[in-house]
């Protein structure tokens, strides 16, 4: 499948228009519901190929993913299974249980990670997810996410040392047209 026939598909099954606050605090008319392409495995496999091209274009080396919980984590593990490289779950905050970890998963200290995300906006969880990475030992410069909505999250990321790859802008899923 092509990446603009993947777009098209994405925007069909996810795109909603409405008034929606997204995680940011900002307000839109329009909203990608990714709980509506990430559970359904017609979309998810086609998201794992591109993601999975995009990583070997634009990922840099890497010995391991990361994806932030709860809405990068079908991604993430679609990504480990088209590139059979393991990852880890970056946690909003360590669990206050069991191993109060951070990061659930096996990575050494120094290992080079990819971390992947949703929806990129500010880059607020984007941002969370890289400290806590290297606050953990590892070392992370490149995110690949869905959908990158072109409001500050690449520049927050680049500001820190991490280049954002999108696998697809505003335009691409219809959220500039009206």
């Amino acid at each position: 499948m092509s990446t603009s026939e993947l777009a098209a598909r994405v925007s069909e099954r996810a795109l909603l228009r409405g008034q929606f606050v997204l995680r940011s605090g900002k307000r839109s008319t329009v909203y990608l519901d990714k709980y509506r392409f990430e559970t359904d495995p017609a979309l998810l496999r086609p998201i794992g190929a591109a993601l999975a091209a995009l990583a070997r274009e634009r990922g840099g080396d890497f010995e391991l993913l990361a994806g932030p919980e709860l809405g990068a984590v079908p991604l993430v593990t679609a990504l480990a299974l088209e590139l059979d490289v393991p990852f880890v779950i970056v946690r909003k905050q360590a669990k206050g249980y069991g191993t109060e970890k951070r990061l659930e998963g096996v990575y050494d200290e120094g290992s080079r990670v990819l971390l992947v995300e949703d929806v990129v906006t500010s880059g607020g969880a984007a941002l969370s997810a890289v400290e806590g990475l290297r606050e953990a030992g590892l070392e992370v410069d490149v995110a690949l996410c869905v959908l990158d909505r072109g409001e500050g999250g690449a520049e927050t990321l680049e500001a820190t040392g991490v280049t954002l790859h999108p696998l697809f802008d505003r335009a691409a899923l219809g959220l500039d047209v009206a």
